[in-house]
């Protein structure tokens, strides 16, 4: 019996090409039917091919999110439907997975993928991603996973996955967590999956939430900023296990003061936001202060899950961080 998977394009680097006005690369000139043509599949996958956008990643916005999100939940009111995969820009790509892992909840697999390399480019990754990201979508073991990334033959969980290099084709990693398994050829060998997933949904549009990120000296001018021009949250990247100078501390309490939710969050690849110190500036003085202790969240992550819950209108705010 065939499996049917159903590829949604949204471009990038994945669907680029020459511009042969600047000899440079453009996101997104191809269609998601000119670049599974190129893909060759193993026959018992039936492929069906959907282009919703043709963007350069770093121009996607909530509202391509919210977008992608219902067509999504559109093709699996198909029952015939195995599996999805979305072709997407590398710069933003680890947040649209978090994103649609927070709020789709069929049990079918999505499968996020993209390329370092043009399909132009010698050495591209374009069409080995692209057919081993649809080969997991059509397989029973990646039932149940939620949205995951599948790059570089990793399978990689939304919450954890990074981009980590620049330019380099094992682009993406999940540090602190590791990849759930991997894709060899047609073979899906799975070692491991998240212990719970959460999801949420939406009843608002998605919030203004904006990060922060400290360096020595910051002194919170920019929190400041972003309450007065209207941000709903903030994300506020510190140091280590969230620390902050003095003064980004009073800017902080300052928000909270306007109703606006701060979750704290560190710099570094791995561990906790923690309370270890109790001097001004530590993540026991934010706690105090009101603010939100995001525990092992990049700022990224905390970010999209902020802004969903908060279009959720959930309530419990600090306990699911």
């Amino acid at each position: 019996m065939r499996k049917k998977v159903v590829l949604i394009s949204t471009g990038g680097t994945i669907a680029s090409g020459i511009n042969p006005e600047t000899g440079l690369l453009s996101s997104g000139m191809l269609t998601g039917e000119e670049l599974s043509k190129q893909c060759v599949l193993p026959q018992y996958i039936e492929l069906q091919v959907e282009t919703i956008f043709q963007l350069p990643s770093n121009e996607m916005t909530f509202d391509h999110l919210v977008r992608l999100k219902e067509k999504i939940e559109n093709v699996f009111e198909k029952e015939e439907v195995a599996g999805i995969v979305v072709t997407h820009g590398t710069d933003t790509l680890e947040e649209t997975t978090y994103f649609l892992d927070l709020t789709i909840h069929d049990e079918r697999p999505i499968v996020v993928t993209g390329a370092q390399r043009s399909p132009v480019s010698i050495g591209t990754d374009s069409f080995a991603n692209l057919r081993q990201a649809i080969i997991l979508a059509a397989s029973e073991e990646a039932r149940s996973l939620g949205t995951v990334v599948l790059f570089n033959e990793k399978i990689l969980p939304a919450r954890y996955v990074k981009k980590h290099h620049a330019s380099n084709v094992d682009g993406f990693n999940a540090p602190g967590f590791g990849h759930l398994g991997y894709v060899d050829d047609e073979e899906v060998i799975l070692y491991g999956k998240a212990v719970k997933r959460e999801t949420y949904e939406l009843k608002s549009e998605l919030p203004y939430v904006e990060i922060i990120k400290c360096s020595l000296g910051s002194d919170g001018r920019l929190i400041k900023y972003a309450v007065e021009t209207g941000a709903k949250g903030i994300v506020l990247e510190a140091f280590g296990r969230g620390q902050v100078h003095p003064a980004v501390a009073e800017q902080v309490q300052y928000s909270i003061e306007k109703g606006v939710i701060v979750v704290v969050t560190t710099s570094t690849a791995e561990g906790n936001v923690k309370v270890v110190y109790d001097t001004p500036g530590t993540a026991y003085d934010l706690q105090k202060k009101g603010a939100i202790l995001g525990r092992d969240y990049d700022s990224k992550k905390a970010r999209m899950k902020l802004a969903v819950m908060l279009a959720a209108e959930v309530g419990e705010i600090k306990e699911r961080f």
